[in-house]
């Protein structure tokens, strides 16, 4: 409904409106509440719990087989200021890295960047959801130069390295 009421004004009133459409951000201060978190803050939580605590294994939701891409906020937010000075267009441009990653792939990733060693184990009573999400972003490149440059794992290490030190505050301060 935003993008073609943003349309409409462009057309109708010369209102200069973009519409960007970003896959799954990740980063410091993201939610990390176990109850409402997305997959990334969710596993970070739950391997540094699993470490702590020694768990022998640790519990994944789905088969692990769906697929995602995750643009790490920081470069997210470049690519907004980038849109807004250089981009002026009605299309909707998307906003991601380009590089997609299973389920499972992103668990090991997580479970050894957070020093967890113990066995995963995936719940497939719990949902995959939706197969796959990759988006094409060469529109992104082609009409105000963004790609994304945070290699994914220092964005995984950074995310991580920012939950350590700030996870009682985060606890405490969770989206509702």
């Amino acid at each position: 409904m935003m993008l073609v009421q943003g349309q409409a004004y462009r057309q109708e009133y010369g209102f200069n409106t973009i519409f960007l459409l970003p896959v799954n951000l990740y980063g410091p201060r993201d939610n990390f509440d176990p109850a409402s978190s997305h997959v990334i803050p969710a596993l970070i939580r739950k391997a540094l719990e699993a470490k702590e605590s020694g768990a022998s294994e640790m519990v994944c939701w789905g088969t692990g087989s769906a697929t995602r891409e995750f643009l790490y906020v920081e470069d997210c937010a470049r690519a907004i200021v980038l849109a807004s000075e250089r981009y002026d267009g009605d299309e909707p441009v998307n906003l991601g890295s380009g590089m997609e990653i299973s389920i499972r792939d992103l668990s090991e990733k997580i479970a050894r960047l957070c020093g967890f060693t113990g066995k995963l184990v995936w719940d497939t009573s719990k949902p995959d959801g939706q197969p796959r999400r990759c988006l094409d972003t060469t529109k992104a490149q082609e009409k105000f130069g963004f790609r994304a440059e945070t290699d994914f794992e220092d964005g995984l290490e950074r995310t991580i390295a920012w939950y350590l030190e700030n996870r009682h505050t985060a606890a405490a301060t969770a989206h509702k």
